[in-house]
C-alpha cells in the first residue's frame, strides 16, 4: 500500500524527533567521556565539548589502579546477579499462582498486593525493621528488602495469563504438578518478559545506592555509585578526600568525569543484548489480564 504524502511528512517528523531524542540522550555522555580523556588545563579553560582536549589517559589510570574503586566495581557486580537472580524468582513465584482461577483468597491476595504501590511505611519505620532484624550494615540488607517489586510482578503476571489455559490443562492431565508446568511450559514461553523485568531488576540495583547510603556503613560494602556519590557530592570536603584516599582536598574534573564512565559504561554494555525483547516483553504484559 501506498501511503500519502501526508503520511509520509508524519514519518519524517517521527524519524526528526526521534534523532533529536537520541541526541539529547547521547550528548551528555559524549561530553562526559570527552573531559575524562582530556587535560585539566584544558577543562578549565572550557574548551572541551564533545572532542578531547590534550588527549590524557591518567584519571582512567587513575581509576583502575585504585583498589577501592575496582573492588566496588567488583561487589556491585556480584551484588547485582544476586539480587537479579533472587528478584526473579520471587517474581515468579509471587506472579505464577495469582493466574489460577481456583486460588482461594485470589482477590484478597491481589488486593493486599496492590495496597503496596500505595502506601509504604516510611523511612524510619524500615530503619527500625532491618535494625530489629540485625540486617543493618549487612550485605543483605542491600538485597532482602528490595527483592520484589510489585509493578514487575504486575507484568508478569498479566503476561502468563495469555498464555493459553490449554497448554497447563494439558499438562495437569498428565500428571504434571504446579511446579513442573511452570519449569517446563511457562518458564520457556516468557524469555521476553524474563528478559525485560530482569534488565529492570539489574538496572535499579546497579543504579541504586540510597538503601547503602541509609543502612551501610561497612565501606567495603559500598556499591560504585555510592562511591560515586560520596565523590561527586563532597569533593570540597577535606574529611571526605582523606576518606577516599585522595591527597587533595578535592578532585580534578577529569578524574571526576572518568569515575562517571567507569560506573555508567558498564550497564550500558548490557542494553544492546536485552533491548530486543522490551516491546514484546512489556506491551503483551500490559494488554494482557
Amino acid at each position: 500500500m501506498v501511503k500519502s504524502k501526508a503520511g509520509k511528512i508524519g514519518d519524517w517528523i517521527a524519524v526528526f524527533l526521534c534523532c533529536v531524542l537520541i541526541l539529547v540522550c547521547l550528548l551528555p555522555i559524549l561530553n562526559i567521556f570527552a573531559r575524562s580523556l582530556s587535560s585539566a588545563t584544558a577543562l578549565v579553560r572550557n574548551e572541551v565539548v564533545l572532542w578531547p582536549v590534550g588527549l590524557n589517559f591518567k584519571a582512567y589510570i587513575t581509576v583502575l589502579s585504585d583498589s577501592k574503586y575496582t573492588w566496588s566495581m567488583a561487589w556491585t557486580a556480584i551484588l547485582t546477579v544476586i539480587c537479579t537472580c533472587v528478584s526473579m524468582f520471587m517474581t515468579a513465584i509471587c506472579a505464577y499462582p495469582l493466574i489460577y482461577d481456583n486460588l482461594k483468597g485470589k482477590k484478597v491476595f491481589n488486593t493486599l498486593i496492590i495496597l503496596t504501590m500505595y502506601f509504604s511505611a516510611g523511612t524510619i519505620p524500615n530503619y527500625i525493621l532491618l535494625k530489629d532484624l540485625h540486617l543493618l550494615n549487612s550485605p543483605l540488607v542491600l538485597i532482602l528488602p528490595g527483592c520484589l517489586s510489585v509493578f514487575n510482578m504486575i507484568i508478569m503476571r498479566s503476561f502468563l495469563y495469555g498464555i493459553p489455559d490449554s497448554l497447563r490443562e494439558s499438562a495437569e492431565i498428565d500428571g504434571a504438578g504446579p511446579i513442573r508446568i511452570l519449569v517446563s511450559i511457562y518458564i520457556p514461553l516468557s524469555t521476553s518478559v524474563l528478559a525485560t523485568l530482569a534488565l529492570f531488576y539489574a538496572v535499579g540495583r546497579w543504579n541504586g545506592f540510597s538503601d547503602a547510603l541509609m543502612f551501610m556503613n561497612k565501606r567495603e560494602y559500598f556499591p560504585i555509585q555510592l562511591l560515586l556519590y560520596n565523590i561527586l557530592n563532597n569533593v570540597s570536603s577535606i574529611d571526605v578526600a582523606s576518606q577516599e584516599g585522595f591527597s587533595s582536598p578535592g578532585l580534578s574534573d577529569t578524574l571526576k568525569a572518568a569515575t562517571v564512565m567507569f560506573a555508567t559504561v558498564p550497564i550500558l554494555i548490557v542494553y544492546p543484548w536485552l533491548q530486543r525483547y522490551f516491546i514484546s516483553g512489556v506491551t503483551i504484559g500490559a494488554v494482557k489480564g
